[in-house]
C-alpha cells in the first residue's frame, strides 16, 4: 500500500511542474512584444509587476513598479486598486501589465486582482520584459 501511495505522490509532483503563464485570460487583451510596442507609442502606461530590485535593473520606459508580493513589500510599490487607478487614471482606461516572461505568475495575478477591482481594459503581455527586450525595443 505504502509504494502505491508513493508512485501516485510521485506521478502528481511529475506532472504539475513549474508555473507556466497561460496563453489567454479571460476578459484581457493578450498582446506580444510588437502590440506592446504600438501601445507604448500610444501612449499606454505600462504595469511592471516584477520585484523591485528587477525593475530597478531594468524595465519598459516610463513602467509603474506595482509589485505582487507574498510578503510585506514597499507600500509605494504595492500592487493595490488604489495605486494601480493613481496611475492610470480611470477604471476603463487600457494598462498594459508585464512581468519576467511566462515563468512569473505576477502578471497573472494582477490581471486576476484588476477584473475584480473593476479595471475593464487590460493589455496581457505575457512575455513581459524580456520578450520586449529580445524585440530590440528601449529600455532603461
Amino acid at each position: 500500500m505504502g509504494i502505491l501511495l508513493s508512485l501516485f505522490a510521485g506521478s502528481l509532483s511529475a506532472t504539475e511542474g513549474p508555473y507556466r503563464a497561460p496563453d489567454k485570460i479571460p476578459g484581457a487583451q493578450t498582446i506580444d512584444a510588437s502590440e506592446a510596442w504600438a501601445l507604448f507609442r500610444e501612449g499606454v502606461p505600462f504595469v511592471d509587476t516584477r520585484l523591485q530590485t528587477d525593475y530597478e535593473a531594468g524595465r519598459i520606459p516610463e513602467a509603474r513598479n506595482l509589485t505582487i508580493m507574498r510578503a510585506a513589500d514597499d507600500a509605494q510599490n504595492r500592487y493595490t486598486r488604489e495605486n494601480l487607478l493613481a496611475f492610470i487614471g480611470e477604471l476603463d482606461e487600457p494598462v498594459v501589465l508585464y512581468c519576467n516572461e511566462r515563468d512569473c505568475w505576477r502578471t497573472e495575478a494582477a490581471i486576476h486582482r484588476a477584473q475584480e477591482w473593476g479595471f475593464t481594459n487590460l493589455h496581457y503581455f505575457p512575455g513581459g520584459f524580456p520578450e520586449w527586450i529580445r524585440a530590440g525595443y528601449p529600455f532603461e
